[in-house]
């Protein structure tokens, strides 16, 4: 028997028998809302647009956006090979672990070059426990004058570290900074030589900001790479959410964390006391 002869003999209208599936009302303005953060974020997956799109206030799941992004014929450009790194990759270290806000803070240089082949270097500052990055400096050199300029900014602005994790750069050991760090109680913190996965965490960080910024602009000038860069900088700290936090974004992270110890009380203060050591490999 057919169908619409069963509909007919049962009374039934053959409209019901049917589904047929119809687009939210929201749906064009959705679809254009992820194009727009798509080509904010060029190197996000349908998963941390939709963490986004809910951040924004979107009611929606990963499923409807999975489906919106198959539709439009999205995809994540494909990841330039990381470089080998140097030494062992057990990663099993002794390492200061981030108890808090502003317990370890973690400082190393990223470098580039503008259009016209010119080096670019810039100095980055992260909060460990936060994962907030505190800053982005652009030039074409430092000095551990200057690196000493960026930090008493940080610390008028942000408060001060217990203790800061480095390489040993030149800026990082010169007489200066290490004179300027005793004389407000600052601990530091050095890797041993050759072995850049000590600095976890500012790795990783470097890393995704190389993969979804740095790989995805050309600056012709210094000026130009600070206003990208800034950008870039405020996005990753409101906007992206981050993985470790539970899908939290660095500053609402941070805004749930008890402040750090303010510079004139610190400079009154005993001398801290050192933070357990553990052993524990660092997630790249």
């Amino acid at each position: 028997m057919s169908q619409r002869r069963a509909c007919r003999t049962l009374d039934q209208s053959l409209s019901t028998q049917r589904y047929r599936p119809t687009a939210k009302e929201d749906e064009p303005s959705l679809i254009k809302r992820i194009l727009e953060l798509v080509l904010e974020f060029p190197r996000f997956g349908y998963r941390r647009i939709t963490r986004l799109l809910r951040n924004e206030g979107w009611k929606v799941n990963a499923k409807r956006v999975y489906r919106l992004w198959r539709q439009e014929g999205l995809k994540v450009p494909k990841k330039t090979v990381k470089r080998r790194r140097l030494g062992s990759a057990d990663g099993g270290i002794v390492r200061r672990k981030a108890e808090s806000r502003d317990h370890v803070w973690s400082v190393d240089f990223i470098f580039d070059r503008t259009i016209n082949g010119r080096s670019l270097k810039m100095l980055v500052v992260i909060d460990e426990f936060t994962r907030e990055c505190l800053a982005l400096e652009v030039g074409r050199k430092f000095t551990g004058e200057h690196l000493v300029e960026v930090l008493i900014d940080l610390f008028a602005i942000r408060g001060v570290p217990k203790f800061i994790r480095s390489d040993n750069g030149p800026e990082f050991v010169s007489r200066r900074v290490r004179d300027f760090l005793e004389s407000i109680d600052v601990g530091t913190s050095y890797i041993e030589p050759g072995s850049p996965w000590q600095n976890g965490f500012v790795e990783s960080f470097s890393s995704r900001f190389r993969d979804e910024c740095l790989n995805c602009e050309e600056f012709a000038t210094v000026q130009e790479a600070r206003v990208v860069i800034e950008h870039w900088r405020q996005a990753y700290n409101n906007r992206r959410p981050h993985g470790s936090l539970d899908g939290l974004t660095p500053a609402t992270f941070a805004s749930r964390c008890a402040a750090s110890t303010p510079v004139a009380a610190l400079l009154t203060s005993n001398r801290h006391t050192e933070p357990e050591l553990i052993t524990q490999p660092i997630p790249l």
